[in-house]
């Protein structure tokens, strides 16, 4: 597996084995090569040109390391690699448009279908904050990404605001399902900056597993999509829409209140009807209503108080409580910090992706949802490990120690 380097007596990775070492263990190299072979890119070995898990893996130390050059990556991560050994000198290191090129041959698809391949729940029964009972804590929610803007980027993902004011760069639109105890992604849709939030969800919906309690806030909202949710089997628990009418069916012991949720095409005298077949206890058809509690509370802001009303498919106040749900419900700004691990910390404040071509945005996106996965597993590996919350780990800190574990110093010649 590894041979000696010339003149040096010491290990060297062979060209197929360059790897950043540090993110192999969360994104095995097995499973980019099947990414790779289902997107039909072909593995390049000859003629210089860098084979295709090396170039994803380059690519997820771009984003690793997002303040430096393409060239400057590529010596910190393809030197002494403790699993590997060093970089064998005799191995002109690759240049700048040697990577572009390779990024290129590599394609928009494959980081995403290891994304896939890789992706699932870190958190085990033992981490805390991750569950309410048997449901794991599961949020889905949207965020933007600054791209640079050429004429290419700006046709497919478009500004925000309109010709009089908009956006200094186009903007990409991420949606994902984050896991909230261990902050890592476990799905996205990325899009143009047009598309809607709500829009794109869907697609996320098939995903969803029976064990998860799934939170949204209220732009999330409709209709059809919360039935599409609820139809996956997962326990929901959303913010709905201030003007959403939500009739009083029935109060139970805890305060709350059964409600229905009625299809909007529904209307006049049949909406009446099937509102009092429901509040009799007839089960309504999923495709026209669907009966949920309603949980609501105050909590303090800076105005006095906010009426906070949540809709849950938790019908049995013994399955859950109003507080438990209200709990719960507020972790879902642990996808708000996910978000903000990925743009604000492992990218940086205010910057720009690197790609300047649709293809490669993708590409990156991709990249740095892998990259947040692999950091935010140690994480939650070793909070779990010593019997804390992972919220208590730094990520900041955490992605310092990754980068310097994935450097090491390669022997180029002049």
């Amino acid at each position: 597996m590894v041979q000696g380097a010339v003149g040096t007596g010491g290990p060297v990775a062979r060209r197929d084995q360059v790897s950043l070492g540090v993110l192999v263990a969360a994104v095995p190299r097995f499973k980019v090569d099947e990414a790779a072979a289902v997107c039909g890119v072909a593995e390049q070995r000859r003629g210089g040109k860098l084979p295709s898990h090396v170039t994803a893996y380059l690519t997820m130390a771009l984003c690793l390391f997002a303040d430096d050059g393409a060239e400057e990556v590529a010596q910190k991560v393809t030197g002494s690699l403790s699993e590997f050994g060093v970089w064998n000198a005799a191995w002109e290191p690759p240049t700048s448009s040697g990577i572009t090129q390779a990024r290129k041959r590599l394609g928009r698809d494959v980081l995403r279908e290891t994304f896939y391949r890789v992706a699932e729940p870190v958190a085990t029964d033992e981490t805390r904050g991750a569950w309410l009972r048997r449901w794991r804590l599961m949020a889905i929610d949207g965020f933007d990404l600054d791209l640079p803007d050429t004429a290419e980027n700006a046709a497919e993902f478009g500004y925000a605001g309109n010709d009089q004011s908009r956006s200094t760069f186009p903007k990409a639109r991420v949606v994902a399902v984050v896991e909230c105890g261990s902050h890592a992604f476990m799905d996205a849709e990325v899009g143009p900056w047009n598309r809607s939030e709500k829009a794109m969800a869907v697609s996320l919906l098939p995903s969803i597993s029976s064990d998860w309690l799934l939170l949204a806030d209220r732009g999330f909202y409709s209709f059809a999509t919360f039935s599409a949710a609820a139809q996956t089997g997962a326990a929901l628990c959303w913010r709905p829409p201030t003007q959403l009418l939500l009739p009083i069916l029935k109060v139970l012991s805890d305060g709350t209140y059964l409600s229905a949720l009625i299809d909007p095409a529904i209307r006049g005298r049949q909406r009446e009807e099937l509102l009092e077949e429901t509040r009799s206890g007839a089960k309504p058809d999923p495709a026209a209503a669907h009966v949920v509690r309603v949980v609501e509370y105050d909590v303090p802001d800076r105005d006095g108080k906010e009426l906070i009303c949540l809709i849950t498919s938790i019908t049995d106040p013994d399955a859950a409580t109003a507080a438990e749900l209200a709990g719960a419900y507020h972790q879902r700004w642990e996808e708000e910090t996910a978000n903000g691990q990925l743009k604000s910390i492992l990218r940086g404040p205010g910057k720009v992706l690197r790609s300047k071509s649709p293809d490669l945005v993708h590409q990156e996106i991709w990249a740095y949802l892998l990259v947040h996965y692999a950091i935010n597993s140690l994480t939650c590996q070793a909070a779990t490990g010593a019997g804390i919350d992972p919220d208590r780990i730094s990520f900041l800190r955490t992605l310092n120690v990754v980068r310097r574990t994935a450097t090491g110093t390669a022997a180029f010649p002049p």
